[in-house]
């Protein structure tokens, strides 16, 4: 079953993204689930492995139906707050009674609020979904000593401009890589990625 997943990695408008996201919300769950999801379970426990204090709240940005707040809570992350382009999507992570905060956002505006030390772009960036300037957004947030955990799947590493990102911070100091490894996405459609820890220097 790949419904929506054939169309989720083609370019569109920020629009146009929230109205997929919104139609797809009913059975995006079942349909990446079919096809073995595993970038949440991935991310999450590389960033359970550089976090001293698991009580530390966590940004879950393009939180969806919420798989990845589950799987942050699995990995033992107790104060989560979710923000996404989708109010059909924020329905589902609502229900799934993980988050303490979950709000609706606008591409391209403000977080809504500040002084997270550890956010997470789970499956997030790349084709058909958000721009590489979000990566640079979600730094910027971050205090020094920050952690930002986040992965391109294989349509996302087919762009060098997503890595090229990642090197312009890393490259002039900004940013420590502290963790990358490429596996399973979602292994149902052969379809893998990279999961990245940095640290804002």
């Amino acid at each position: 079953m790949t419904g929506f997943l054939d169309k989720a990695y083609k370019a569109r408008d920020a629009a146009s993204t929230r109205v997929l996201y919104d139609d797809w919300a009913a059975s995006y769950e079942a349909e990446v689930s079919e096809n073995g999801y595993a970038t949440p379970g991935r991310c999450a426990s590389a960033l359970k492995s550089l976090t001293d204090d698991m009580q530390q709240p966590v940004l879950d940005f393009g939180c969806g139906t919420g798989l990845s707040g589950l799987a942050l809570r699995l990995a033992g992350f107790e104060t989560l707050d979710g923000v996404d382009l989708s109010a059909e999507m924020l329905e589902g992570a609502r229900a799934k009674g993980v988050y303490r905060h979950l709000d609706q956002i606008e591409a391209g505006a403000p977080l809504p609020r500040d002084g997270y030390t550890l956010i997470a772009a789970i499956g997030v960036i790349g084709a058909g979904a958000a721009p590489i300037s979000v990566l640079h957004t979600l730094m910027s947030a971050l205090p020094r000593g920050g952690k930002l955990v986040f992965s391109f799947n294989d349509h996302a590493l087919e762009d060098p401009a997503n890595e090229g990102g990642v090197s312009e911070w890393t490259d002039c100091g900004a940013a420590r890589l502290l963790f990358k490894e490429h596996g399973a996405h979602l292994p149902g459609i052969d379809l893998n990625s990279n999961v990245y820890v940095l640290e804002k220097a």
